[in-house]
This record gives C-alpha cells, structure tokens and sequence, in this order.
C-alpha cells in the first residue's frame, strides 16, 4: 500500500532488504530522516528513501563506520571538495580493513595449527582448548 506517494516501513524493508529494526535504529541515530507520519499514524517514507539507505547498507558492508557514514551523507558530490573528503575516510577506512584482514589471518593460523594438531592425535590434551585458554601447545607437549 502507498501511501500518497509514499511508502511503508515494511515496504521500505522489502525494497533494501533490511529489517524493520535496523531502520528504526538508523532512524534514531540520524542516518535516516524521521519520516512524517499519515493520518492513521504510519510513517510515510518517500520513494527515494530507498537509495539512500542502500547507500547506507552499502556502506556498513563495506565497514564504515555510522559516522564516516553520516560524513559521506552530507557530501554533494558535485562539489569541489566532496572527492577529497571521501577519499580521506574511505583511505581510513581501508586502513581499519586492512588491520582486520592482518587480525584475522592470524587467527586463521593460530585456529588452523590448532585444528591439525587435533587431527593428528599424537598428544594428550586439546590443542583447540589449550590455544583458546593461551597456552603454549609444545609447553603441554613437553610435560607429557
């Protein structure tokens, strides 16, 4: 149901995919403008709601952060500036990616030492407990 050329929160959701809760939450933290409201007291979105909040979807999955976010929104991108400013967060924010995937591809090594030395069996212990709890696996190895 559209509503004066509006649409429903529900509607909103089925268009971006996102769920009612998160709107409502984006709503509240300003990303999202505080839709006016029918007379039946339903929020009536406007049509092209639905791009911005794919913009912010986009930008959520790509990590930015909800202020680098709300910075992007206030960019015009014609004007003169608006590349540069970008640019400065998205480089930022490549930099916070870039120290995730480091993060992560230690974890990757210590759970898949962890994982093979489970599989081989040839120790007392678990090495998947023994690395969540810090030890050393070869200290547990030698008191053995």
């Amino acid at each position: 149901m559209e509503t004066h050329g509006g649409i429903l929160r529900a509607q909103l959701a089925r268009k971006t995919g996102c769920n009612l809760e998160t709107i409502r939450y984006y709503e509240k933290v300003g990303l999202l403008p505080e839709p006016p409201r029918s007379s039946n007291g339903y929020r009536v979105y406007p049509p092209e709601l639905v791009q911005r909040l794919q913009f912010v979807l986009r930008a959520r999955e790509l990590g930015f952060f909800l202020e680098e976010i709300k910075a992007l929104l206030g960019l015009d991108a014609v004007q003169p500036n608006a590349c540069n400013d970008a640019h400065a967060i998205a480089k930022a924010n490549l930099a916070a990616v870039r120290s995730k995937l480091s993060d992560l591809r230690k974890m990757e090594a210590i759970l898949a030492s962890a994982v093979a030395d489970c599989e081989s069996r040839d120790f007392g212990g678990c090495p998947i407990l023994y690395a969540l709890s810090g030890s050393s696996l070869n200290a547990q190895r030698t008191k053995q």
